[in-house]
């Protein structure tokens, strides 16, 4: 499938957060292609965001990569243990993402799940299969994205993101998850997911 072009990215983030529902993200490691297709996002804009690593414009040795190039990889890591993988967008130097929330899995399955849980498919029971990739710190181990995929480049053939197939689905846009921190900004809707799908994020 096509992989999508800078010019995708370059866009008003919450534009980009809804139109990558549906869409596939592609991870080549230890030798095998993962796919996921997207099926929840977040927009993150940190000129008028306090949720957002950039809010202010306040550029660190972290927030550097938001400030760049869109179409590039933010990766970075949660309670000390999880990644979050996110899509910088927008112009050059305006600080502003996606965070990727939850996929479905297309491809890799048996990797994904032993990347996850370090079993087999047939040793995880339901529960597990369900919670495999509903969530940013959970997608990020099932299709081993670390912190060496920070800034990566969205259009090279390791890491990146292609056209979805022909599908019809309704979009629910609500307000963002575990960001109670943020004052005005909690009630933003800029969560957005594919109506019923099994995978999204549990709240």
């Amino acid at each position: 499938m096509k992989k999508l072009a800078r010019d995708f990215y370059t866009r008003p983030t919450v534009e980009v957060a809804k139109d990558l529902l549906g869409k596939y993200l592609v991870h080549n490691t230890k030798g095998e292609k993962l796919i996921g297709k997207i099926v929840e996002t977040e927009a993150y804009v940190g000129d008028i965001d306090k949720a957002c690593h950039a809010y202010k414009n306040k550029i660190t040795n972290r927030t550097k990569v938001l400030f760049g190039v869109a179409g590039i990889a933010y990766v970075y890591l949660i309670y000390g243990m999880y990644y979050c993988f996110n899509v910088v967008t927008e112009e050059e130097g305006k600080g502003a993402a996606v965070l990727i929330r939850a996929i479905e899995p297309v491809t890799g399955l048996e990797s994904m799940i032993e990347n996850r849980y370090k079993k087999t498919p047939q040793e995880i029971n339901k529960r597990q299969q369900a919670n495999l990739t509903n969530g940013p710190g959970k997608l990020c181990m099932a299709m081993d994205i670390t912190k060496e995929d920070n800034e990566a480049n969205l259009l090279c053939e390791k890491l990146y993101i292609t056209e979805g197939t022909e599908e019809d689905f309704d979009i629910i846009s609500t307000t963002r998850i575990n960001i109670d921190y943020a004052e005005e900004a909690v009630d933003f809707p800029w969560r957005f997911y594919i109506k019923d799908n099994s995978y999204i994020s549990k709240i």
